[in-house]
């Protein structure tokens, strides 16, 4: 793990490898640990950063009421802070969300775009009333232990046919969440919607879902994919929410694949 100050903030990183930069954003209830798999496979060919978002991981807690918009000036002023020449951006999820947010207050930095299980905001995405339920779930969760956290989350992640070392591997990463991080991360995600800056989207993009998501399902998939103009949708096959930790080498094949296209 290596440390940088950014905006007042004490941001914790994994960096590997050497080339183009891609920047790795993690989803909520984790931290960059979550893309290890992606950071052996990719640093072959790309200076592949990983951070801790303010809030997760090694990472200082933010104000609860920083947004999406204070994440995205946050990690702007990281990538500022490492000197990351326009990166490819991937995200997954909540870090999905974020670099889509990213692009609307940056939209010359990506040079790229990999959205995996992705939302355009918890507002921009889910009905009203699926938005509030979630957002009164996370505020009580925050409260509990992490193990109880962890026994709540788990079952919306992945399929049933999950390995369990993929399980246990990412119920480690979940029992250390902050709850001021946990709590901030959910407020700025029920509150945005970033259906408007899809049609903007000008950079190279790729959608890639498991089809077995119980948390972004198909339609969710299919608005995104028809709002960004030439995006590509990839479905991996038989893998929920976290694809990238259910099936790896799927994910990291049509990662490389995207980016050695471009």
């Amino acid at each position: 793990m290596q440390h940088v100050e950014v905006a007042g903030l004490r941001i914790a990183y994994r960096r590997a490898g050497s080339g183009p930069s891609l920047l790795l954003l993690h989803g909520a209830l984790s931290d960059s640990r979550e893309w290890g798999h992606q950071i052996d496979a990719l640093a072959e060919e790309f200076d592949t950063v990983a951070w801790d978002a303010p809030g997760c991981g090694g990472s200082s807690d933010p104000s609860e009421t920083i947004g999406l918009d204070g994440y995205a000036d946050s990690l702007t002023a990281f990538i500022d802070a490492l000197e990351l020449d326009r990166p490819h951006v991937a995200g997954l999820s909540f870090g999905a969300g974020l670099a889509l947010e990213l692009y609307r207050r940056q939209p010359r930095l990506p040079r790229s775009l990999l959205l995996a299980s992705a939302y355009a905001g918890w507002a921009g995405s889910l009905p009203a009333d699926e938005v509030a339920v979630r957002m009164q779930q996370v505020l009580r969760q925050a409260d509990l232990p992490p193990d109880q956290v962890v026994d709540e989350w788990l079952p919306t992640l992945f399929t049933n046919s999950v390995p369990a070392d993929v399980v246990e591997e990412t119920a480690a990463i979940m029992r250390d969440f902050h709850p001021a991080g946990m709590r901030a991360m959910a407020r700025a995600f029920a509150e945005a919607d970033l259906r408007d800056v899809l049609p903007s989207i000008d950079v190279p993009t790729l959608l890639l879902y498991g089809d077995a998501d119980q948390r972004s399902p198909r339609d969710v998939a299919e608005a995104l994919h028809a709002a960004i103009p030439g995006s590509q949708l990839v479905w991996i096959h038989g893998v929920g929410h976290q694809s990238n930790l259910e099936a790896p080498a799927r994910f990291n094949d049509e990662a490389r694949a995207f980016l050695r296209s471009l």
